[in-house]
This record gives structure tokens, sequence and C-alpha cells, in this order.
């Protein structure tokens, strides 16, 4: 039966046959764009996805990592050769030199006052030629220090200025000791009975000294000191800096070996490889070594510093205000019109050696004298902070230890405490009126002043040179550790270097 099209609404002609519903629509005709490659792998890409890649970039991190141990091993071992050379050979020795400037200067006039107080008596105590010789003796070692001073200043203008402030004081000091020396030899007169013109004379010497150069040199030895704490500080930081460094690259070396070592057993089945694990423990001998020699090194320079430089410069200042303050007692007698002044500048002095506790009394002379007793007596060394009493030599007494040390330190406080009893005895028969007898016992050399303190100079020097020999000993320790040190490092690392490519070269060869 022929199926009959419908028409459409209007009935004019016959309406097309609608689609299924479910007819599929028909294909695009258009052509499809093919999906993108991936891209290529890299050269190193698909070198490290082979063995023998992975072991060439494991190999040059470990020789990086040892180029680095290497370039901090030479960092580390020049700065700890910097700080031995600043505080052991030069910068050091330089600025304790330049305690002996204060010192020297200081002498200079006590020998002047000593030549003016036995006046036309030239035998009386070390007698005249004998201070005069001395005296010469401590303008040339003035010269020598500064000439040092000089040095140390470097390009420092202030520094330098201050030397040649000094230099040029003492130059004037000359000429008005001179013209006093001149007057008192023209007067002939007694011992301690100064006339007016030689006492004029020799205030304006003693003022300029102690009024402007003696200040100046102490500054300067202070300045200079300064300089060499702060570089002292900045060496000693950096030598730490590179031990840690050190510490840091050995370790990372050494677990890039580990991680080779590994690496290969696991992939060759061979459990260990012998060139390796001796490049292992050539990383970890020279690391430790290293590490080990720069903390020595560390505490060498530490000792040098603290037990020896620190203690032999503030022992020259004590034994230069000691000189200084016992030239107070000349000064003291021939200049009885300063009387006064001179008791309170030798009691400000004798407080900066020690000062010992008051204990509520008022600070005078006599009562220095009585409490210097009690804290002498009461001392015990080994004390440690616990000392009663300050000053230089308290500062001595608590960093002091034991052995040499502490008896020099004993001897040094024994022998001032001496020095202080003639000096009370010398003030009591000042004041009684007795100023021959006075001048007697101050110039004594057998059992008088100048013999209590002829020994206590020798004490205070024989303390310093205790800690010269400990600063020696420091700086000799500090100079053999380093030795030989600056070849060690390279050759050391160019054989761990070697033995890992001979540990790696014969696994490489197998894939040739």
């Amino acid at each position: 039966m022929t199926r009959t099209p419908s028409r459409d609404p209007d009935g004019d002609a016959p309406a097309p046959d609608a689609p299924a519903p479910d007819a599929p629509a028909a294909p695009d005709a258009r052509p499809r764009a093919a999906p993108p490659h991936p891209p290529a792998p890299s050269r190193t890409a698909r070198a490290l996805g082979t063995i023998p890649g992975r072991l060439r970039a494991q190999l040059a991190l470990v020789l990086l990592a040892q180029a680095g141990l290497l370039a901090v091993l030479a960092l580390a071992f020049d700065d700890a050769r910097d700080a031995v050379r600043m505080i052991g050979h030069e910068e050091g020795p330089q600025v304790v030199a330049t305690g002996t400037l204060y010192f020297a200067l200081s002498d200079m006039d006590a020998q002047v006052s000593n030549v003016l107080l036995i006046g036309a008596e030239h035998d009386l105590g070390v007698g005249r030629a004998e201070s005069l010789r001395i005296y010469e003796r401590r303008r040339a070692e003035a010269d020598a220090a500064a000439v040092q001073a000089a040095q140390l200043a470097g390009g420092d203008p202030a520094l330098r200025r201050t030397v040649q402030d000094v230099l040029d004081g003492l130059g004037r000091y000359e000429r008005l000791v001179g013209r006093a020396l001149q007057l008192s030899e023209q007067a002939g007169h007694p011992p301690g009975e100064l006339p007016p013109d030689v006492i004029d004379a020799y205030r304006q010497a003693t003022d300029l000294m102690k009024l402007e150069i003696l200040p100046k040199a102490y500054n300067i030895t202070l300045d200079s000191g300064e300089r060499v704490r702060h570089s002292y500080e900045t060496e000693r930081s950096a030598v730490l800096s590179g031990r840690a460094w050190l510490l840091l690259l050995g370790a990372v070396s050494l677990a890039l070996l580990l991680v080779l070592q590994v690496y290969l057993a696991r992939t060759f089945r061979r459990l260990l490889n012998p060139a390796l694990v001796l490049a292992t423990l050539g990383t970890v001998a020279l690391t430790a070594v290293g590490a080990a020699l720069l903390t020595a090194n560390a505490g060498h320079i530490e000792r040098a510093k603290e037990d020896g430089f620190d203690s032999i410069l503030a022992l020259s200042r004590a034994r230069a205000v000691s000189h200084n303050a016992f030239a107070d007692e000349s000064r003291y007698l021939l200049d009885p019109g300063r009387a006064d002044t001179y008791d309170q500048v030798y009691l400000d002095k004798s407080l900066s050696v020690v000062y010992p506790d008051m204990g509520g009394r008022p600070l005078n002379l006599e009562n220095y004298h009585a409490a210097l007793e009690d804290a002498l007596a009461s001392y015990e060394p080994g004390a440690g902070r616990d000392v009663p009493f300050l000053g230089f030599l308290g500062d001595e007494a608590r960093t002091d230890g034991r052995g040499r040390e502490d008896a020099a330190l004993r001897r040094a406080l024994a022998a001032y405490l001496e020095v202080q009893r003639a000096d009370a005895e010398i003030r009591r028969r000042a004041a009684d009126d007795d100023r021959a007898a006075a001048i007697d016992l101050r110039m004594d050399r057998s059992a008088g002043a100048l013999h209590d303190f002829a020994a206590y100079d020798a004490a205070l020097n024989e303390l310093a040179g205790v800690h010269q020999d400990a600063f020696d000993g420091a700086i000799e320790a500090a100079d053999g550790g380093l030795r030989g040190w600056t070849a060690v490092p390279a050759v050391a690392v160019a054989a761990v270097a070697l033995l890992a490519v001979a540990g790696v070269r014969p696994r490489l060869a197998e894939f040739r």
C-alpha cells in the first residue's frame, strides 16, 4: 500500500516528511587537527635519565663541594694567620712598646725631682750622676716608643698629631728642666732647700709634663690598645666564622660522598667502593683536623690577648703610675708650697694602683694606709671576684691564675705595702718638722724608700715577665698550629677529588 504524503496546513502542497526524532546527525566533513606531540626532553634531562649521567652529576656535585671546602679552608687559615700576626708580631707588641712611652716620660720627671732634691749632696741616694744617666736612658726609650706609636698611627691623622704634640712638648720640657738644673747647680743648695727661682723653674717643667705631655702619652697607649682590641675581636670572629663554614661544607661534602657510595652500591651490587671510602675518610679527617686547629688557634690568641697583652699593658701602666707617684714624694719634700697638692696627687695615683675598701672613712692618705693594711691582710690568692681591693693590681688579682702568676702577684703586693709604709713614715717625719730625717729616709738605698721601691719595681717586672712568657707561649703555639697549612688543604682536597674520580671512572667505563 502506497503511503500518501501529507499536505501542509495551507493545503497547497504536500509537507515533507519530518525526520525521525532519533536520527543521528550527519558527520562533520572538515579535517580534524592532530593532537600535539609532547616536547622532546632536553639533552641534560636525557643524560640524567641514564646511569652514566646520574653518576657524572653526582661526581660533579662532590667535586664542587670539595672546591668550596678548599676555599673555606684557605680563607679561614688566612684569617687565623692574620690574627696571630696582629696580636703576636705586629700591632700587639707595638702597643706594648707605646706603654713604655708613658713610663719613660714619668721616670724622666722623677729623676729630675731626685736631682733637685739632693741639691749639692751629689752622693745622696743613687747620686746625681746616676739619676742623670737614668734620665738620658729614659729619654732614648721615649724616643723609641714615640717611633712605634707613629708607626701604629698609620693613616690616623689624630693619633699622628698626638704623637707629634708629645715630641714637641718633650722638647719644651727639656729646655725647662735644663734651666732648673742649671739654677740648682749654681745655687749649691742643701738637700730639700731649693731657692725660689729653682722651684719656679721646676714647677714650669713638671706642670708641662703632668698636665700636657703625660695625658697625651697615656691617650696614645689607650687609643692604640683599643685599635688592637677591635682588630682582635674582628679577626677572632672571622676565625670562628670560618670554622662554622668549614664544618658546614665538610658535612655537605660528606653527605654527597655517602649518597654517591649508596647509589653505586645499589646500582652495581657492590657493597663498598674502596676509593670512595678513602675519599670519605679523607674528607672527615680534613674537616675535623681543620676545625680543631681553628678552635685551638682561637683559644691561643684569646689567651695571648687576655693573659698576655691585656695584663702586660695594665702592669706597664701600673709601673708608670707608681714611678710618677714615687716622684711625688720627692716633689712633696722639695716644694713645701705645694705639699698639699702633692699629697692629693700621690693619693690619687696610689688609689689607681690599689684601691682598698675605705669602710666609710674619709679619703685621705692616713686612712688609705690603714685601709691598705686591712685589705692586703685579708686578701687570699685565688679568691676570684672576691678580691677586697680595686685598681691595677686588683684587676690583676681577679684574673691571675695559680703557680708563678700567683707567687709573683703576692710579692708585688707585699712590696707595694712596704712602699706605702715608708711613705707614711716620710710624711710623719716631715709633719714633725724633721725634713732632714724625711729626706734621709726617702733617699736611703739600703733600707729606706729607695730600697723598698726598687723591690716593688722588680716585683712588678717579674709579674709582667710571667705574663710575657704566657703571651710568647700562646703565640708560639698558634704559629706552630698553623705551620704547613698553606699547602695541606690544597693537597688534601686534590687527593679526595682524585679518589672520587677514581671510584666512579671504572663504573662509567662499563657503559662505553
